[in-house]
């Protein structure tokens, strides 16, 4: 545990890379150290891991907590499963490539992820047709107003699309101290989902390892994505939209080639992604601040970039996108 520091711009510790000064900061790498951080404290908190889904828009009057709590430990093992506790401050991707190495599958497709394991189930994240709770066992957080630790099951975090219990109902009373998961030990992948067959088909793999699917999410995702350590962003900023079938054909009037994906028999995905590009925002700049060239799901820092200017870029896009299509897009980054 760090003794608190005063005055601590956050632009360091956020993939934006916005500057926000938190009036106090401290780490903690145990359950123990958390909770002489937060008990009996009277300021505000805000937990940090990765900081790779968080949108700065002013500083922070209170005590933002860094979660550095590692470990990766197998707790339980038969014939066709594993379970591993991880510690919340674990970097995300780097567990992925842990998971591999170790002959354990179910999370290669969401290689790459920007963040810490802490974060994983709070957002439900999820990529090429694999989600956290595909996986999930269980976790631990520390209950801030009483420093006790509960235990949630899946049940209990109501996941949902990006979304968990802890985004909305417990918002900000719980600290996510270490998460379960449980990993297929006979080989099970999922190649069917966006472009993954191709690309493994461009490298000439026709029986693939989990390590060939991870290298090929790999490469997709560097190809479209930008590297927060070298242009600040947050990855997707916006949630891909569900709609009604009617609304969705109104759209295929005009656009006879929208894509969709079937959620019910009366709603259907539209991407998020494909909704802005076709509003004209891809690859614009505002300010400092504008929309990836290679993929439009992504608000880009060019450097100088306040959160309230990445914001605004954010707001003239939803209004812009349901002006044209009469859909609502909803943020997924955190907004602080």
């Amino acid at each position: 545990m760090t003794q608190k520091l005063t005055n601590v711009d956050l632009k360091n510790y956020t993939t934006f890379g916005v500057s926000a000064l938190a009036t106090d900061f401290a780490t903690f790498s145990n359950e123990g150290e958390a909770r002489k951080l937060t008990l009996n404290n009277t300021q505000e908190i805000l937990i940090l891991g990765g900081g790779s889904n968080l949108l700065m828009t002013h500083d922070f009057k209170g005590l933002v907590l860094k979660n550095e709590i590692k470990g990766i430990t197998c707790v339980e093992k038969n014939e066709t499963s594993v379970v591993l506790k991880v510690g919340a401050g674990e970097i995300w991707h780097d567990f992925v490539l842990y998971t591999i190495e170790q002959g354990y599958y179910g999370i290669e497709n969401m290689s790459l992820i920007p963040g810490s394991v802490g974060a994983s189930p709070m957002q439900n994240i999820g990529a090429y047709g694999v989600e956290i709770k595909d996986v999930f066992e269980k976790l631990e957080a520390l209950e801030i107003a009483t420093g006790e630790v509960h235990t949630f099951s899946k049940d209990e975090c109501a996941f949902g699309y990006r979304e968990s219990v802890f985004k909305r109902a417990l918002k900000g009373k719980y600290i996510i101290t270490n998460v379960y998961f449980r990993l297929s030990l006979t080989k099970k992948l999922s190649t069917h989902y966006g472009a993954i067959e191709s690309e493994l088909a461009n490298q000439g793999i026709t029986s693939p390892t989990s390590k060939d699917v991870s290298n090929a999410v790999i490469a997709i995702r560097s190809s479209k994505l930008p590297n927060p350590k070298e242009l600040g962003n947050a990855g997707s900023f916006f949630k891909n939209p569900v709609v009604s079938i009617e609304i969705y054909n109104k759209i295929k009037t005009s656009y006879p080639n929208a894509p969709s994906y079937p959620v019910s028999e009366t709603n259907v995905k539209v991407p998020a992604g494909w909704l802005i590009e076709t509003a004209g925002w891809k690859g614009k700049q505002v300010g400092a601040c504008g929309v990836h060239k290679n993929q439009a799901l992504v608000l880009v820092n060019y450097g100088n970039a306040t959160g309230n200017e990445i914001y605004a870029l954010s707001t003239a896009i939803i209004e812009d996108v349901y002006q044209k299509f009469g859909i609502s897009l909803e943020r997924e980054v955190n907004i602080i």
